[in-house]
């Protein structure tokens, strides 16, 4: 059967992300927007869901693509990551589950998140996601066959992100997707987190481009990023090509 026709024209893609005025407009529209807590302005099927919407859809179109059996999230917050991804896999049909890693799953959010009736596709490991108990209690559930995704989106540390890509890009497929959310640190003003440990030099972008001089398992997927233009994760859409 013929695919069904795409619309997307990647040239034109590539001559908007060299448009330096796009460029500047998007710049800027993230760091005014960033101010306003914009991402905390949506929610996916009643769980607050902290993304830009356009990473939302970008989601949607990798899980859709790679229709993986199993999606694992570092960083859970309120839930609605799991939710949205558990939808994408109600959507997609079959038995792929979501399993979500936090070091601080706070009662009130599991409470919101085991009632949903998605549930039924999430299991929630408590605890560090590079604690070697909680990587082991990860490799137990990796399935015996089928595609695996992997979005990291918890300590937006250098070394943390490391290391997580260290542990958790053994796991992901050939043909799937490794995740790295809020690569945009890198590229913001320098007082944006006075409150947090990370910044420009330090972030989930350095920790990439640091992963992938040694790694030539992943490709960055420039073509997201360029098509999105509003984007946390330029960067960080890593392809396993190998």
């Amino acid at each position: 059967m013929p695919a069904p026709h795409d619309p997307k024209d990647p040239a034109a893609i590539a001559r908007m992300a060299a448009d330096p005025g796009i460029r500047s407009a998007t710049r800027d529209f993230f760091d005014r927007s960033f101010q306003h807590r914009y991402s905390y302005n949506f929610s996916w099927l009643g769980r607050p869901i902290i993304q830009y919407p356009q990473d939302i859809v970008a989601m949607q179109e990798i899980i859709w693509k790679v229709r993986p059996r199993l999606i694992i999230e570092t960083g859970i917050a309120h839930g609605g990551s799991l939710i949205f991804s558990a939808s994408m896999l109600e959507l997609i049909g079959g038995p792929g589950g979501v399993l979500g890693i936090d070091i601080d799953i706070r009662p009130h959010n599991r409470v919101e998140i085991e009632k949903h009736p998605l549930f039924r596709r999430i299991e929630m490991i408590e605890g560090s996601a590079i604690d070697p108990a909680v990587v082991a209690q990860v490799r137990q559930r990796i399935p015996a066959e089928g595609p695996v995704l992997v979005c990291l989106d918890s300590n937006h540390t250098h070394e943390h992100v490391l290391k997580e890509l260290e542990l958790y890009s053994h796991l992901v497929t050939r043909g799937s997707y490794l995740v790295v959310f809020d690569t945009v640190v890198e590229d913001m003003p320098a007082d944006a987190f006075p409150d947090r440990p990370w910044g420009p030099g330090n972030n989930p972008k350095t920790a990439v481009h640091e992963f992938l001089r040694t790694n030539s398992r992943f490709r960055i997927d420039h073509e997201i990023a360029d098509k999105l233009q509003i984007t946390v994760a330029p960067d960080g859409y890593l392809e396993c090509v190998a």
